[in-house]
């Protein structure tokens, strides 16, 4: 069966597709239109309950939450593909620890970015500069950390690509293009290097292509 991804034009989807393509996995996209609000009708709630995006069909099964998601690919297919996951236990150990960074310390403030400087037309958000200068500076402290870390190792789990790095991408290309704060990672020498890496996968650049 071929997975069908829900709502491929934005960045949450986007870290599934971007799995799905490491892992040479068929899979078509449905189109979800958050702005006229396709994901509050009844048929999508059914399939994912607070409106959220994305959600994916494989067969019967369904799953939401796209780090969910990623992780149940890349260990369903783990000999198939790029080895997102690492070879060994304390390999993985790594890896699920800087999902779970990038999820908890990375991923908020720069939402917060993306929400006031790109979509608060769109949504209703009214763009509040404290907010932005705010995200700001916790996303720097973040990035700080990751600057220190990327000294020590190629990819952020280690010297292999892996989740903790795809994770990143989608979200990471508003950064340092429609929210236009570009130097945030170009001043870092190590962060600007791994970003020059992970975002020239050729991975990222086919989903960008069936994404346009």
């Amino acid at each position: 069966m071929v997975v069908k991804v829900y709502g491929p034009a934005y960045a949450s989807p986007k870290r599934v597709l971007l799995c799905l393509v490491e892992k040479e996995i068929d899979f078509e996209t449905v189109p979800v239109d958050l702005i006229a609000g396709e994901n509050l009708t009844p048929e999508y709630l059914k399939l994912q309950p607070f409106g959220s995006l994305p959600v994916i069909q494989d067969g019967d099964y369904t799953l939401f939450e796209s780090r969910a998601i990623i992780r149940y690919y890349a260990e369903k297919y783990k000999t198939q593909g790029t080895d997102l996951l690492g070879k060994t236990l304390e390999d993985q150990g790594l890896v699920n620890q800087w999902l779970e960074v990038e999820a908890h310390n990375y991923h908020p403030p720069l939402l917060n970015l993306v929400l006031h400087i790109m979509f608060s037309p769109h949504f209703g958000i009214v763009r509040n500069e404290q907010v932005i200068k705010e995200s700001e500076e916790k996303l720097a402290k973040v990035l700080d950390v990751y600057e220190d870390r990327l000294s020590k190792s190629k990819y952020l789990a280690g010297d292999f690509f892996s989740l903790a790095d795809l994770s990143h991408i989608p979200f990471t290309s508003y950064l340092v293009g429609p929210v236009g704060k570009e130097y945030m990672i170009k001043e870092r020498k190590h962060v600007s290097a791994w970003w020059d890496d992970i975002s020239s996968r050729p991975s990222w650049l086919k989903v960008l292509e069936i994404c346009k």
